[in-house]
């Protein structure tokens, strides 16, 4: 149990701070940095990774039946355009608030799903998760709040016609919120995948935690092909393919590939830390996971100085809202 918890705190720490290397690129503008990152994290890590950890990788997705791969594939897609959408959000509005309502909204629409697909739980439990998402849902909108205030108060001290005066805020919320409700596609992805792919992988004598590096192949794989497509196309409308040729591309490379490798890391650590967990993996688990994630995504970027313009009222109700998503997936936890 003690080893399941440190697994998963450590994978919601990966996940929290995976994106922060992007503050630190020189020369590539928002397309270069981003599609180079969903390059390796959406096809090379997972290639990579799948072949090195799979025993039987070829037999397995070779026999996957053509109807599951269609609606993993089709599944994955909106969540792949959920993550481009939460990538757009961090450029918005930073890591704090681009974390912290991406995953809340995922929370919040991944604690219905199960409803409609297995029927309403019993009234303690239906009364515990209801509870638990109302208070999910108050911290979104408190740091949606704390985020235009941080914008208004950024704007104030900003020169006329600056970025910090150009009003994103309300935009990258809603981009986070969106893309959210779309990323919530890698979960049915996974509930309609995981049976067959682990009944497969057990019979090629790999461990269970393998299942889900399984799952995740398809669901990385096809999520990667919308943003293929939308980057490719944006990269040439800003002609922005010249950016890669700038001095800073190796210390850039390394800088994206340590976001690819903990964006996808963390997602197989907390498979194992579920595994290591047991029964209540993923549950108990998946609250440690996001609140870890969640917490450092805002410690990340009151580090980096998001924040630093901020009034005391805007940080007041940031904090606010942490907690209340904090206490939320803990409810929701009990209640599941």
């Amino acid at each position: 149990m003690t080893e399941g918890v440190l697994l998963a705190i450590t994978a919601g720490i990966m996940l929290g701070i995976y994106a922060l290397p992007e503050k630190f690129t020189k020369g590539f503008q928002y397309e270069n940095t981003w599609s180079l990152f969903f390059l390796l994290t959406m096809f090379v890590v997972p290639i990579i990774a799948s072949m090195l950890l799979i025993e039987g990788f070829g037999e397995i997705f070779g026999e996957m039946p053509a109807e599951l791969w269609v609606k993993m594939g089709l599944a994955s897609f909106l969540w792949g355009i959920g993550v481009m959408m939460w990538s757009r959000a961090i450029n918005y509005i930073g890591l704090s608030l681009g974390f912290s309502i991406f995953i809340g909204t995922v929370i919040l629409i991944g604690s219905l799903l199960p409803f409609l697909v297995d029927g309403l739980p019993d009234t303690d439990s239906l009364v515990l998760i209801l509870g638990g998402i109302l208070v999910v849902l108050l911290g979104i909108v408190l740091k949606g709040r704390a985020g235009l205030l941080r914008e208004k108060d950024e704007a104030a001290i900003a020169p006329k016609g600056s970025e910090a005066a150009g009003g994103n805020m309300t935009t990258g919320i809603l981009i986070a919120v969106i893309g959210g409700l779309l990323a919530t596609g890698f979960s049915y992805a996974n509930a309609v995948g995981r049976p067959y792919l682990h009944e497969a992988s057990q019979a090629h004598g790999n461990a269970d935690w393998v299942t889900a590096v399984a799952v995740m192949f398809p669901i990385f794989i096809s999520g990667g092909i919308v943003m293929t497509a939308y980057f490719g196309y944006h990269l040439s409308k800003k002609q922005a393919w010249g950016a890669f040729k700038t001095p800073a591309f190796a210390s850039n490379f390394l800088l994206i590939l340590f976001m690819a490798v903990f964006h996808y890391a963390a997602s197989a650590l907390f498979a194992f830390a579920a595994f290591k967990l047991g029964d209540s993996g993923n549950t108990v688990g998946y609250a440690i996971y996001n609140t870890a994630c969640v917490v450092t995504a805002i410690v990340s970027g009151i580090v980096t100085k998001e924040w630093v313009s901020a009034s005391g009222k805007a940080k007041r109700l940031l904090y606010a809202g942490v907690a209340c998503m904090i206490i939320g997936i803990l409810v929701i936890a009990a209640g599941n």
